[in-house]
């Protein structure tokens, strides 16, 4: 069976992740435990993942044009990724953000939008959905998101979409509308009310991300759960990305390209479980991207892990 082309668009990112014991208190000071530096942004990060995984991806999105843009694009080109149709500009700077990362893995944000968002629907040229499969869309411009994914279904392309953390903040009622699949965590799904959320799951796939305790699909025949891994989280940065990578490349992998999704909950049953795998897998490094391979996930599928996850 041919692999999926599938096109990420969103934001690219670069990131300095600090991990501490604690945050400090006003006025206080802690010692920052290991500082790296990385390539990040949702679209980038899912790009990456789906290359990881065997597909060939392309991510769209925008940087600035200084060290940050170029060591982003550096790290997208070095993992594989088609980076042809990504946007540099001269005037803006690269969005960079700050993590702060505790003890427990979970996650504080420190960010400037930056050039990340200065990319439009219409500079992305139509002849690119004749060459994808699947279109998987982040947090951006509403506007944009809800544009590319008409494009995307007048091409016969299936779309994805997991807006992040600003679904309470920005109107994505109308991209939300035209997906195939919509990714949100508990947080996100709490922001949209139980009544949207049961409407848009009579003729979508709805997943919910629930962190240490898996994930739960919603499809119009039924639902499906995963009860996810026991592991020792060290950053759940990118966790979320890479579950996403996860469940669209072993879902696409065994439906046929620019097919409908199918509709049959048990179809769901192994992308769920993959998506956990590489969210975990993912959880055990502290920066926003890990190596994943069906191999390592396979491993920890079956419980016989020959290597520590992450490692």
């Amino acid at each position: 069976m041919t692999v999926p082309r599938i096109l990420s668009a969103g934001h690219i990112n670069w990131d300095v992740t600090m991990h501490v014991t604690a945050l400090p208190d006003p006025d206080g000071e802690v010692l920052i435990e290991q500082l790296v530096q990385s390539g990040g942004g949702s679209a980038a990060n899912v790009a990456v993942a789906l290359v990881n995984l065997g597909h060939s991806a392309a991510v769209y999105g925008s940087v600035g044009n200084d060290d940050a843009g170029s060591m982003a694009l550096q790290e997208l080109d070095r993992s594989g990724v088609d980076t042809t149709h990504v946007q540099v500009h001269a005037d803006k700077q690269t969005s960079v953000k700050y993590l702060i990362v505790d003890a427990a893995g979970d996650v504080m944000v420190l960010a400037n939008d930056g050039a990340n968002e200065a990319f439009s629907a219409q500079s992305l040229g139509e002849s690119v959905f004749d060459s994808i499969d699947h279109l998987h869309l982040t947090s951006q411009e509403p506007a944009v998101a809800a544009a590319l994914a008409e494009t995307a279904h007048k091409y016969h392309v299936t779309v994805s979409f997991d807006p992040g953390r600003r679904v309470g903040d920005r109107d994505f009622s109308a991209t939300i509308a035209a997906c195939d699949i919509l990714f949100l965590n508990q947080h996100e799904a709490a922001e949209l009310d139980v009544s949207s959320i049961d409407a848009v799951s009579d003729d979508h796939i709805v997943v919910i991300k629930r962190g240490e305790d898996g994930a739960l699909i919603h499809t119009p025949t039924g639902e499906q759960t995963h009860s996810g891994f026991d592991i020792e989280v060290v950053d759940t940065t990118g966790s979320g990305d890479a579950f996403a990578a996860g469940f669209l490349s072993t879902l696409l992998t065994q439906s046929s390209p620019k097919a409908e999704l199918p509709t049959a909950v048990d179809a769901y049953e192994l992308p769920l479980a993959v998506a956990n795998a590489c969210g975990a897998v993912t959880a055990k490094k502290p920066t926003a991207r890990a190596e994943l391979s069906y191999t390592r996930i396979e491993s920890l599928l079956q419980h016989k892990i020959e290597e520590p996850i992450g490692e």
